[in-house]
């Protein structure tokens, strides 16, 4: 067996010979005409090659240790030349200190990967508890995601929007943001979201507690999720609804969507075009679909991972943020963060790449 297989192992040397092939045929496609000019298929694969990219180079450099390892101990068992064998035995150790430190780092790139490569979302915010104050608290938090967004050069498209014009608030949004590493970030905004405020409502000075709920589902491409259209899903073209269930125009453009197998339904009338209503609801509906799916195969990993902690699901509190002591409290970190830096997005990073660090850990003791 050589060096390089000791170290790795048949699955993790076989896993991470057929990513190091896929970033090479990824990068074979990125010259094909034909592709350089489909502006989404172009996007689409940028986005995986980048994730990609730290675990093939990475593992292509532990494979030039490798080699020049096993050509040092050749040396030194030959015994051929004393002096070459000597100065192998100076560098060796070295050498293989590098090769340990550079499968590690790879490694930590490899159990993230994947998440990198999903490169679109869709957001859905909800207000919880608390009455008007959820509808503002709903408000904010989407204002505080659509910063950030746009700080990181993510493309925010708005898919559906419930406000309340009463006070400024929201009942419900539904936004798709895209771009390279939204996944590996969003992901764990997926949960309640808790608020200790004076509300804007409040004429007394007293601190309520209110909730929003937000949701975060990888948008699948067509290879990831099959649906039948045809057979599997009923759709109803209707007038669009407002308050109360009075119709809004008298045109047929929203769009209701029932996906049969899972009972998923979707209904879209943003906007006053059947088709892009259509499409939208098309999407957002193969994002829950695919979420379902993603579920079921979370649940059987965690079932056969002993000592998981948390699940991620939505109905989980995972974060409060404190006003009146500027403080955002994370539930599954010890350190603090400042409201004001979470809120304006300054602070966003720091407290993603904390929970990513701490991901990166739990997936590699799985290993």
């Amino acid at each position: 067996m050589s060096t390089g297989a000791s170290q790795l192992g048949a699955a993790l040397g076989a896993k991470l010979d057929e990513l190091d092939g896929q970033y090479a045929q990824i990068g074979r496609d990125l010259e094909d005409p034909a592709i350089m000019s489909d502006h989404a298929r172009l996007r689409d694969l940028s986005i995986k090659r980048a994730a990609l990219a730290p675990v093939a180079d990475g593992y292509r450099r532990f494979k030039t240790l490798i080699a020049e390892i096993d050509e040092l101990r050749a040396a030194i068992a030959s015994g051929d030349d004393p002096e070459l064998a000597a100065m192998a035995r100076d560098e060796l150790p070295g050498l293989e200190r590098q090769a340990a430190e550079q499968i590690e780092l790879v490694k930590a790139k490899l159990v993230t990967a994947d998440d990198r490569k999903i490169g679109s979302v869709i957001l859905e915010i909800r207000a919880g508890t608390g009455g008007d104050e959820a509808g503002l608290w709903a408000r904010d938090l989407l204002d505080v995601y659509t910063r950030y967004s746009a700080s990181k050069g993510w493309k925010i498209e708005e898919m559906e929007l419930d406000a309340d014009a009463s006070v400024g608030g929201v009942r419900k949004a539904i936004i798709n943001i895209a771009g390279e590493g939204v996944w590996s970030e969003l992901s764990f905004e997926a949960g309640v979201h808790s608020v200790k405020r004076v509300p804007a409502t409040e004429s007394q000075g007293r601190i309520h507690t209110s909730t929003c709920t937000v949701a975060v589902l990888p948008e699948p491409e067509e290879l990831d999720i099959k649906i039948d259209w045809a057979n599997d899903v009923d759709e109803h073209v209707t007038t669009a609804q407002g308050p109360g269930g009075q119709n809004v125009n008298k045109v047929a453009t929203a769009v209701h969507m029932l996906h049969k197998p899972t009972g998923v339904e979707v209904r879209m009338q943003e906007t006053k075009s059947q088709a892009q209503n259509r499409d939208k609801a098309k999407r957002l509906l193969k994002a829950r679909v695919y979420e379902i799916e993603r579920q079921k195969v979370d649940a059987q990993r965690a079932a056969e991972r002993k000592g998981q902690i948390g699940s991620g699901g939505r109905s989980e509190k995972i974060r409060v943020y404190r006003y009146q002591d500027n403080i955002v409290s994370d539930q599954r970190l010890t350190e603090k963060f400042t409201k004001t830096g979470v809120i304006d997005g300054a602070a966003l990073q720091p407290l993603f790449d904390a929970l990513i660090e701490q991901e990166t850990a739990r997936r590699l003791a799985a290993l």
